[in-house]
């Protein structure tokens, strides 16, 4: 194993810089000798053409002609609003990552856009384990469920389910386009706020997507807690991301990073649903091969 490989401090922050300084998508839009793509970036020329050279070397961006640039396939990854948002040396490291969010709009919008589905495609409105089980859904509350990307298939799959969106309110304020098209608004309405505080109440179907991996135990219980205060008694709360069916929780690393999140084993989450006042009652995985669990109030 070649350790000096391991330790190698510049790629990752050449990577920080080019995707901080836009140059994938200014080579993108026809700006591909080193001057012009300098002047767009609004960067020193010699210093840029290095950075590129480096990556260049390492895989990253191609130099088909001396001090002109070409996007190739490891490089258009940075055109991918993933990519934009974990690399983009202005968005976070000074404050708490969602005080980051909140403080840099242009960022928040990407990430916006990664949660939705020009990030990751048309969501999967097939929440529940049993399909029959949605016989008995009237309200679906969408928890932490950004702009209602997935709330809106899911209403627009079943046209008598009404749906709740919860999340900030910078956040949703893009929900009213989401909704308008999918053709569900007269049946989705949006609470602004945070799913610390209490959630809306009364409803069947409690939903959180990817959002119980970014936080730490204890602000996770206090999201479980909620979840199970509001849907009492009847409810049920359905995690889709989050936790693994497997003994070990994945190894990734930039949740813990950025907001000190992680994934969870089953039997880690088990113990913490418990502990917030939630039953584990179905697991299993959905044909699209999400691993999806159901809880109930206790």
């Amino acid at each position: 194993m070649d350790l000096w490989a391991l330790s190698d401090l510049c790629t990752p922050w050449c990577l920080h810089v080019v995707a901080t300084l836009r140059v994938a998508d200014h080579i993108a839009a026809g700006k591909t000798a080193i001057g012009d793509l300098a002047q767009a970036a609004g960067a020193d020329r010699d210093a840029l053409q290095r950075v590129l050279r480096h990556l260049a070397g390492k895989g990253v961006f191609e130099e088909p002609a001396p001090g002109r640039f070409a996007l190739n396939e490891a490089a258009r990854g940075l055109l991918e609003p993933g990519a934009r948002l974990s690399l983009d040396l202005d968005g976070f490291g000074g404050r708490d990552y969602w005080d980051d969010l909140d403080a840099n709009p242009r960022i928040a919008a990407e990430f916006d856009e990664l949660m939705g589905p020009s990030g990751h495609g048309v969501p999967d409105p097939e929440v529940l384990l049993n399909p029959a089980d949605w016989s008995g859904v009237q309200t679906v509350v969408d928890v932490g469920g950004g702009t209602g990307a997935l709330l809106a298939e899911v209403l627009r799959a079943r046209p008598a389910v009404q749906g709740i969106l919860v999340d900030l309110p910078r956040t949703v304020a893009g929900s009213a386009e989401v909704f308008a098209a999918a053709g569900v608004s007269a049946r989705a309405t949006a609470a602004g706020q945070s799913f610390f505080d209490p959630l809306p109440p009364g409803g069947d179907v409690y939903m959180i997507k990817n959002v119980l991996g970014d936080w730490a135990d204890a602000e996770a219980a206090a999201l479980l807690s909620r979840c199970a205060e509001a849907a009492r008694p009847s409810g049920r709360v359905v995690m889709l991301g989050g936790v693994n069916p497997g003994e070990k929780a994945s190894p990734e690393l930039l949740m813990l990073v950025l907001v000190s999140g992680k994934d969870r084993t089953l039997g880690e989450f088990r113990d913490l649903a418990r502990g917030a006042g939630l039953e584990v009652t179905a697991t299993g995985r959905q044909p699209s091969g999400r691993f999806v669990v159901e809880c109930r109030p206790v």
